[in-house]
């Protein structure tokens, strides 16, 4: 593996990513069927079960939906602390030594899952695995996009996220087959999809022995021959003959200066480093931090609050509200994880082609629609039982329309966009402020939504359907485009004093054309105030 170079070493390093994103697809999608096991519900006295059939077997029925919803979302809280946690690590002692230390908090919670005897166990289990997966995902994503090239970065990430839903659809189906065992009552219909997680995380942690560090870390800790190494292997073409390694070597060598000149210009602000200062902005100055960190977080957020948390976990729950049988809901709870896999292809072909805003634009309306009417359907279909068909049939349409769409959009932007826009010396702990964003809005919504669709029913999907709506002058004003532009020039982007696009765009053509001009970096940001004012 140590010869790879070019885009074979690429592909390799992009199907390493991939392992810890499929873990934490795999992981996310495991609930949804461990919260239907008949054993797991009695177990941890959340409820029954009762037997309907050969056709059916045991079905658990779910009496305490708060303490369900808790279980789900401690979990959060898991990753909110291991993503601040890694990205303290990840910024020190390096990105690969990190998502190591990453693997072990998640094996050991994943043991200790698969063997819980009661609530409080499992509790605690949830809590150590979600630490371990908030490391990977603070810092799988950095490494993702450190070692992309500027023009392939967000279709870099966006495949890593294709394996991400094979995950959640391994998991369904796993479950769903594990379903038939005993009539359904089997505490292996639940035990077994938990450890099985195992595997893909341990397979991942051993092949990290043979990846690179990222360059861009190893240049802003000093090591800047290993670092020129690394990129000249990754930015190689393959091709042989004197002028092509002259060709690669060139590009490397540009991009390698750009790093080292960015890594010394965010050295003047060595103040920003800790959280709360990045939170706040304290000693970033012209690199406005708190405004990346607000953009980050609250992408996160909306983006569980567009829907896809109530999707993923209880789609079960959602198709059996549109008139189906409780083994049929599975069947088309498992037949949605393969559209919504489909569809992240789409993601990867338009994600640097159509840049991050147009995706997240007609991702919001297309999502918008399709819960606004998936929520009308199954209205309809109470009050008019005997168009069940037609009316469930629809609103089942709905619900797999919103999963392709958000699939194509929303899935992959908002992981991709922190990777984008923080600085180099705080990378790490940015991607984490993200998944802070992440982490808050999923514990809220797995927490609430047992309730919601407990005590409003239909009516849950027509208040994700308006957030939807919301988002699209949000980002509008307030999140300019990353694709297309390399990670040193994020800093050049965000040096406006105002927060709207349209000047964020303003300025960064005037201090671009100052750049290509001869000047340096640190010159044209450190100008950046006076000339604004004057």
């Amino acid at each position: 593996m140590s010869r790879l170079s070019g885009q074979r070493l690429v592909y390799l390093l992009n199907f390493v990513a991939g392992l810890a994103i499929f873990f934490f697809g795999y992981d996310q999608g495991m609930m949804g069927g461990v919260n239907t096991s008949p054993d797991y519900v009695e177990t941890m006295k959340i409820g029954f079960s009762t037997y309907e059939g050969p056709s059916e077997g045991y079905v658990a029925k779910i009496t305490r939906p708060t303490r369900q919803g808790g279980i789900v979302s401690i979990y959060y809280l898991g990753t909110l602390i291991g993503c601040l946690m890694g990205g303290v690590i990840g910024d020190k002692i390096g990105r690969l030594k990190t998502m190591v230390i990453g693997g072990l908090w998640v094996v050991v919670g994943a043991a200790l899952q698969c063997s819980a005897q009661n609530i409080a166990w499992m509790l605690c289990a949830r809590l150590i695995n979600g630490i371990g997966t908030g490391h990977l995902n603070a810092i799988v994503p950095v490494w993702s996009a450190e070692v992309a090239t500027h023009t392939s970065r967000g279709a870099f990430i966006a495949l890593e996220f294709t394996l991400n839903i094979f995950g959640v659809v391994v998991a369904y189906w796993l479950e769903f087959g594990l379903g038939f065992v005993g009539d359904g009552r089997s505490q292996i219909r639940w035990r077994f999809p938990i450890a099985f997680q195992i595997i893909p995380v341990t397979v991942f942690m051993l092949l990290l022995l043979w990846m690179p560090e990222s360059p861009r870390y190893l240049i802003k800790v000093g090591r800047l021959e290993e670092a020129k190494e690394i990129l000249r292997r990754l930015r190689a073409d393959n091709a042989s003959g004197k002028e092509e390694e002259d060709s690669k070597h060139t590009v490397a060598e540009e991009e390698f200066n750009s790093i080292l000149e960015a890594v010394k210009l965010e050295r003047k602000h060595a103040k920003m480093n800790s959280y709360w200062n990045m939170f706040w902005g304290i000693g970033s100055g012209d690199l406005h931090l708190a405004r990346r960190v607000q953009l980050s977080i609250w992408l996160q957020i909306i983006q569980e609050w567009v829907g896809i948390a109530a999707i993923t976990v209880y789609a079960p729950t959602i198709f059996a509200g549109a008139g189906y049988s409780a083994r049929k809901s599975q069947w088309l709870s498992g037949l949605n994880t393969i559209t919504y896999m489909i569809s992240t292809l789409l993601a990867v072909v338009t994600i640097d082609r159509w840049g991050r805003r147009v995706g997240l634009w007609w991702g919001s309306v297309g999502q918008g629609i399709a819960l606004i009417l998936a929520g009308a359907f199954s209205r309809l279909l109470k009050d008019n039982p005997d168009n069940a068909s037609a009316y469930g049939g629809a609103a089942a349409f709905c619900i797999f329309l919103y999963t392709a769409v958000f699939g194509a959009t929303w899935l992959t932007i908002p992981w991709v966009y922190p990777t984008e826009t923080f600085p180099l010396e705080v990378r790490a702990k940015g991607n984490a402020w993200g998944v802070v964003g992440w982490s808050i809005g999923n514990g809220w919504l797995t927490l609430l939504n047992p309730v919601m669709f407990s005590k409003i029913g239909e009516n849950t999907l027509h208040i994700f359907g308006v957030v939807n709506f919301l988002a699209i002058p949000m980002v509008w004003a307030l999140y300019p485009e990353t694709a297309n532009r390399t990670l040193e020039e994020m800093d050049l982007l965000f040096a406006s004093e105002s927060p709207f696009v349209w000047e964020e765009e303003k300025h960064f053509r005037r201090l671009k054309a100052e750049l290509d001009s001869g000047r340096h970096m640190s010159e044209v940001v450190d100008s950046n105030e006076p000339n604004e004012k004057s």
